[in-house]
């Protein structure tokens, strides 16, 4: 049905392209292309080796738009698939324009020499995409992606609005090391040690990261406690659900990482601004990255589960009163790597993206401009999600989180 260029060989664009390549009525052909081509090459052997499917592989710097527009229009896809670093949003975005192809990724562009991630540099780009009758979904992942897609699901049909909304997720799993991270670490710190924000009456307020945490029961993983943080669904959400009045997101942190990562900032370990060592300039949270467990590594290793969802409060359909959901997925670390080769928080994240590419790719999704998970129908893709390996329960709670 479609042609779709892949850029970025991590776990989760592993795992995409993994999935991309056992539906093949969808994709008909998948091309992956990283600045590393030994990653992708690994890739393209373990989807032979798995599914008999042959996938393309590139050298491609993304940040590099001449030779990224030139690539894609060798290729010639119908989509390419951003599963690259948020600071290459732009340049890819850009490549996508000048070569002429619709554009998806998992993830808003934050600068590098600022840790805040924010949608209005892609926002910016709706009239270029719309006068080039072209599209661009943002944030085709889990979070964002599914837990967006999540809420506009409980406001089709559950909720004729959404009153108060929290998203939590958890990472049960345990992969054996003292310190590493899930997914890309220099991503992963910047992100975790900005301050919070939540959205309440019709605006922002901040506190010290990590500062509010509370205990949280969640299924088939236990008590946990959620610290609250700013991600960027926050961000959309708040401007496509107008009538909310709070939205908050929470993530588990243990009781190890935490004490690690206090000791990393404490020594400068984190700052993603330059310093001069032996004549040279290095960035140490860039240098730390280096000699972290690389988070594809990690699969063979982890075990336990994830629990991601959301719980949204407010006018129900049936007009019997304000009611609160409770919509999630679980998923399994050891299920994901046997099916791909990769952690849950890896496959969480790359099969939404494959979701999300095939919904535009056969139609399912389409139009002009800049789209964001919240403006399109969310059936076709819950339905999606239920088939693909992330299986989604929704229940009924009693009442809204009691902090």
């Amino acid at each position: 049905m479609g042609k779709v260029l892949v850029i970025g060989a991590g776990g989760v664009g592993s795992v995409a392209v993994h999935k991309m390549a056992v539906n093949p009525d969808i994709f008909e052909t998948v091309t992956l292309a990283s600045r590393t081509l030994s990653k992708c090459e690994a890739i393209a052997r373990s989807v032979k080796e798995r599914t008999g499917v042959t996938v393309a592989t590139y050298e491609i710097d993304a940040e590099e738009v001449p030779a990224l527009t030139r690539l894609i229009q060798q290729i010639a896809p119908d989509l390419a698939v951003n599963l690259a670093l948020p600071y290459q949003d732009l340049a890819i975005m850009d490549a996508c324009l000048a070569a002429g192809v619709d554009y998806l990724d998992t993830a808003n562009y934050e600068p590098r020499e600022e840790a805040k991630f924010e949608y209005k540099w892609q926002w910016a780009y709706e009239e270029r995409f719309r006068a080039a009758g072209r599209m661009a979904l943002l944030g085709s992942g889990f979070d964002p992606g599914v837990t967006s897609v999540f809420a506009m699901w409980l406001k089709k049909h559950r909720l004729k609005s959404i009153r108060t909304l929290d998203i939590l997720d958890c990472n049960g799993g345990d992969h054996g090391q003292a310190f590493a991270t899930n997914f890309n670490p220099e991503i992963n710190i910047r992100e975790v040690t900005a301050p919070a924000r939540h959205w309440e009456g019709g605006d922002w307020v901040e506190t010290p990261a990590l500062s509010v945490s509370h205990p949280f029961n969640f299924e088939a993983v236990g008590t946990r406690n959620i610290y609250l943080m700013y991600h960027e669904e926050l961000e959309s959400l708040a401007r496509f659900v107008p009538e909310m009045r709070r939205a908050r997101f929470w993530m588990t942190f243990g009781d190890e990482y935490i004490k690690h990562l206090t000791v990393l900032q404490n020594v400068g370990m984190t700052r993603i601004d330059p310093v001069i060592y032996e004549g040279r300039e290095i960035v140490p949270l860039q240098f730390l990255k280096a000699v972290l467990p690389e988070p594809a590594s990690l699969g063979s290793t982890t075990k336990g589960k994830t629990n991601i969802g959301v719980i949204a409060t407010g006018e129900a359909q049936d007009g019997s009163g304000e009611k609160t959901f409770y919509i999630r997925n679980i998923c399994d670390h050891e299920d994901a790597f046997a099916e791909t080769g990769n952690q849950a928080v890896s496959y969480t994240t790359g099969v939404p993206a494959m979701i999300g590419a095939a919904m535009m790719l056969t139609g399912k999704w389409q139009g002009e401009g800049v789209f964001n998970m919240e403006q399109l129908d969310p059936d076709p893709f819950m339905a999606m999600l239920n088939e693909h390996g992330l299986p989604w329960h929704v229940e009924e709670l009693d009442a809204p989180l009691s902090f």
